[in-house]
C-alpha cells in the first residue's frame, strides 16, 4: 500500500453555483502532499490506493485545458507526476496549483479546467461506485439538468485517500 501521511486533513471549501457551473453544497477537498510517489510507478501506487478504498473506474491522463464537470458521478483526482496550475468551482472558482502527491475530491457538479502544466503532468482518476462519468459543459441547458442529477448521485462510503473513517465521510454530507 502507498505511504499516506497519517491523520492529513484536506482543504475543504464551498464553491458558489455560479449560474453556469452548478458545483455542490458538499466540498471541494484537496490533500496537499498526501500520497508518497517516490516509487518507479506512482501511477499504480495512487490505483492501488484509490481501489483499496474503493474507488475504481480508474483512468491515467491529465485534466482538460476547458472549463467541464460531473453531474452524474464525484470525481478523485490524484497527481502523479509533475505540477498543473488548476481552476476548481467553475469561471468564478479558486485557482490551485497542484502537484505529484496531492489528491483533489472534487463532488458532483464541480468546474475544474487546467490553466498550465508540466510536460510530465499525469493524473490518475478514479470513481466511487454508482453511474458512469459524463463531461458537461457548463451551458444553461446543462446546468439546468445538472441541478436535477446531482441530488441524486450516491454518497461515496469511503473517502479515496483515508478509507472508511476518512474526513470525506463526515464533511460530505446532504441537507
Amino acid at each position: 500500500m502507498p505511504t499516506i501521511k497519517d491523520r492529513i486533513e484536506p482543504l475543504a471549501i464551498v464553491f458558489k453555483d455560479d449560474g453556469l457551473v452548478p458545483n455542490n453544497p458538499m466540498p471541494f477537498l484537496i490533500y496537499k502532499g498526501a500520497v508518497d510517489v517516490d516509487g518507479p510507478e506512482p501511477e499504480a501506487a495512487i490505483e492501488k490506493l484509490f481501489g483499496a478504498n474503493g474507488w475504481g473506474d480508474m483512468w491515467r491522463d491529465g485534466i482538460f485545458d476547458y472549463l467541464h464537470y460531473h453531474s452524474t458521478v464525484h470525481e478523485v483526482l490524484g497527481i502523479a507526476r509533475g505540477h498543473a496550475r488548476v481552476r476548481f468551482g467553475g469561471g468564478s472558482g479558486k485557482e490551485f496549483d497542484i502537484a505529484a502527491g496531492d489528491v483533489a475530491i472534487l463532488p458532483a457538479g464541480t468546474g475544474h479546467q487546467r490553466l498550465s502544466a508540466s510536460d510530465d503532468f499525469s493524473v490518475v482518476g478514479a470513481y466511487p461506485p454508482g453511474p458512469k462519468m459524463q463531461v458537461t459543459q457548463p451551458t444553461p441547458e446543462n446546468h439546468a439538468k445538472a441541478l436535477q442529477s446531482i441530488p441524486q448521485v450516491p454518497l461515496p462510503t469511503s473517502d479515496p485517500v483515508m478509507g472508511k473513517d476518512g474526513p470525506l465521510t463526515r464533511l460530505w454530507k446532504r441537507a
